[in-house]
């Protein structure tokens, strides 16, 4: 049996993908977790053979009285929860003029507002313990936008803001924060999991259009493999001093450089201009 130090993980969307991958790492490096998906049937064969380690949970983001229930189960079982993985997540491809405002929403619920109660409902326990770790799931789609996906962007562009600003109100309370934001791996993300504007406008062909054919076309041949991310994922909650984010892979790494370098090239072209908006000095 665990001892009652063993850390406890909380984490969401584990019936594919990085979720499925980081319950996986995490209990063969003898953590306790709590597992979840909407079905937990999905997730039997994750939790079969770590008995007293693990537990397999009901849970829609979406829905609050689920991640009540699911906090309280993993809470009574285990009696805190020290790292809490935000994981649960969809794709929505669309020009902006092309996209369905009901998909749309669902995808916020989903990536925003899941996420945002799923943290609201740990964080209690975390205070009183003045300890704990949040790992939010975004993307390099939360770093830069691109055409065809403009809503995913701003959901993740949105988990970004709210992280950063987290980071800061929990610091002095000894709970750390990390984004991770990978580029693209090989998960469900860009499979049958994520949905596409019904009605498509030529226009937007060449540029929405044309990366929606390409994500489409890459799914499965990704770079990036789900195992290794998690063990980064893991690697990076176990450091001393964690990062508050997290790029990962090598086209992650690259655009993120790119970003900083387009921002820095704004920023220096036009700093007169920016200057000038202020009251004149004296």
């Amino acid at each position: 049996m665990p001892h009652e130090d063993t850390p406890v993980w909380f984490i969401t969307g584990c019936s594919t993908g990085f979720g499925h991958e980081i319950a996986r790492h995490v209990l063969e490096r003898g953590y306790r977790a709590v597992v979840t998906a909407r079905n937990p049937v999905q997730v039997e064969s994750l939790v079969s053979d770590h008995e007293g380690r693990a537990l397999a949970v009901p849970l829609d983001v979406t829905d609050p009285d689920q991640i009540r229930d699911a906090m309280s189960a993993g809470e009574g079982t285990f009696g805190r929860i020290d790292v809490l993985v935000n994981n649960a997540g969809i794709g929505y491809f669309g020009a902006i003029e092309e996209s369905s405002d009901d998909e749309v929403r669902r995808m916020f619920e989903i990536n925003f507002w899941g996420l945002a109660n799923m943290t609201r409902a740990v964080l209690p326990g975390m205070r009183r313990r003045r300890r704990g770790h949040i790992v939010n799931l975004s993307s390099m789609g939360g770093v830069r936008g691109a055409p065809g996906v403009g809503y995913y962007n701003a959901t993740k562009f949105a988990v970004e803001g709210l992280s950063e600003a987290l980071a800061l109100e929990l610091a002095p309370l000894g709970i750390k924060v990390t984004l991770v934001e990978p580029s693209g791996f090989r998960t469900d993300w860009a499979g049958r999991s994520a949905n596409e504007a019904n009605h498509t406008i030529e226009d937007y062909s060449a540029t929405a259009g044309a990366r929606r054919r390409q994500i489409r076309a890459g799914s499965g041949r990704q770079p990036g493999d789900p195992r290794r991310a998690a063990a980064s994922i893991v690697q990076a909650v176990e450091a001393p001093n964690p990062p508050l984010r997290l790029l990962l892979g090598k086209v992650a790494l690259t655009a993120g450089r790119e970003k900083i370098k387009s921002l820095a090239r704004d920023f220096e072209a036009w700093a007169a201009v920016t200057e000038s908006a202020d009251y004149p000095e004296g």
